[in-house]
């Protein structure tokens, strides 16, 4: 009873309190979805084309470019070949070009920042519309549906542990989103012993039927029940793994520790949701969700194909031809296209003082920091740990150093430095967020 309830009754007094309009869209991608594919890239390329038109019409960027390649956004619709007379859109053109890539139908200080994670580069802005907004949270609740989640099924989020109190407005605002969609955050900063345990006593005590979350937390966990010799079957059914790369380690750890189904999924802040892993096929790939974004790829030096999206749903900052820095197969079936072998963020361990916590719960804290471009971590030989921070304005770093110093005292040493003094590896600037310089 409980879940109609959260599904016919919580769900949409929210969506009206809040002013969101998502179940309808939800509606409208699961009737996309069923269309024959042929009807879907028929109706996806017309979309482009008119996202093109618009932009040529509202976005300063957009508008040169148009101009400069003369252009004709409505030949999409007839030939996709043509799309490949745009050039592609970088993440450095995003940073150079600013405001410039903002539509101008829509006010600044209405949309919603997003910001990208920095696994192929520096952090980049990204900014939704209301709109924009939405689908990203209807694509959510649609892909969901695919391995058996419907709206008001419980669902937990592993969420990281705060060293700090939020204040109640965004309390009551993360309260009433979890009242409406009978979610909980589950809450962890430690790998420790003690902080796993608490981990699993809280996830056996809501037992939810999806769990999502980082894989490597979930792995964490799975090993301690593992070597401690405990049964975590049937506490939920499917975990849906997101934020850093599913390898089949994890995977296969995971789904005979807890019995359940392991569901991979792709996104970024750019587009959000952009293919998900369906119940019913194999685990090797995943279905793109062509409403949202429509896929290319390009060759790249690595033997490996680059992803590359234009954006279907932000017409506030419209990406096209946009070069994700993830390397992807992109697969075509009569049904759809699907992606596998995706290669993207990878999340390590830290060790401060006698505690050990992964590095995306310290990009957790940091993203709580205000002006920090981008950070890295090194765990030295002498057990220290140096915490680097990319902050452009000087005038952050006492308030920054204060709220560090709070957080972990003298056991982590804050280093401000530009991106010049990050260690990256790997083509295109992709890099772990850890430098570890016991395993050198």
């Amino acid at each position: 009873m409980h879940r109609y309830l959260n599904a016919w009754i919580a769900y949409p007094l929210a969506e009206r309190w809040t002013g969101r309009d998502i179940r309808r869209k939800v509606t409208a991608l699961r009737v996309e979805m069923a269309l024959p594919f042929a009807e879907r890239r028929r109706r996806r390329l017309e979309r482009l084309a008119g996202v093109i038109e618009r932009a040529a019409c509202d976005v300063p960027y957009y508008r040169d470019l148009v101009r400069t390649c003369a252009f004709d956004p409505r030949r999409i619709a007839r030939d996709q070949r043509y799309l490949e007379d745009l050039p592609f859109l970088t993440k450095d053109i995003v940073r150079e070009q600013g405001v410039r890539l903002l539509s101008e139908r829509f006010a600044r200080e209405k949309l919603h920042l997003r910001k990208t994670g920095g696994s192929t580069g520096p952090t980049t802005p990204i900014y939704y519309d209301d709109e924009a907004l939405d689908w990203s949270a209807a694509v959510n609740l649609a892909a969901r549906e695919w391995a058996g989640k419907s709206l008001g099924m419980k669902e937990a989020h592993l969420a990281s542990r705060f060293p700090e109190v939020f204040p109640w407005k965004d309390r009551f605002k993360e309260r009433l989103k979890c009242l409406a969609t009978n979610r909980a955050n589950i809450y962890i900063d430690t790998f420790e012993p003690n902080g796993l345990d608490a981990l699993w006593r809280e996830l056996a005590r809501f037992r939810p039927y999806l769990l999502q979350g980082h894989p490597s937390t979930l792995y964490a966990l799975a090993v301690h029940l593992r070597d401690n010799r405990r049964d975590a079957s049937g506490v939920f059914q499917v975990f849906e793994s997101t934020g850093e790369v599913l390898d089949p380690k994890k995977r296969e750890l995971i789904e005979s520790t807890f019995h359940c189904r392991v569901i991979d999924r792709f996104g970024n802040a750019e587009f959000g949701v952009v293919a998900y892993e369906q119940i019913s096929e194999p685990s090797n790939r995943l279905r793109v969700l062509d409403a949202v974004a429509w896929p290319e790829t390009i060759d790249h030096e690595s033997g490996s194909t680059e992803l590359v999206l234009s954006g279907l749903l932000n017409e506030a900052m419209p990406l096209v031809r946009y070069q994700t820095g993830d390397l992807a197969e992109l697969i075509r079936e009569d049904d759809g296209l699907y992606v596998s072998r995706i290669v993207g963020r990878v999340h390590d361990v830290v060790q401060i003082g006698a505690k050990k916590f992964p590095t995306h719960y310290i990009q957790d804290l940091v993203d709580r920091l205000d002006g920090v471009d981008e950070f890295q971590v090194e765990q030295r030989l002498d057990g220290a740990l140096t915490l680097r921070l990319v902050v452009p304005d000087a005038g952050r770093h006492p308030a920054i150093s204060r709220r560090v110093e709070q957080w972990w005292g003298n056991r982590v040493e804050l280093e401000f430095t530009n991106f010049a003094g990050l260690e990256r590896r790997g083509w295109q600037n992709k890099f772990r967020y850890l430098v570890d310089q016991t395993s050198v």
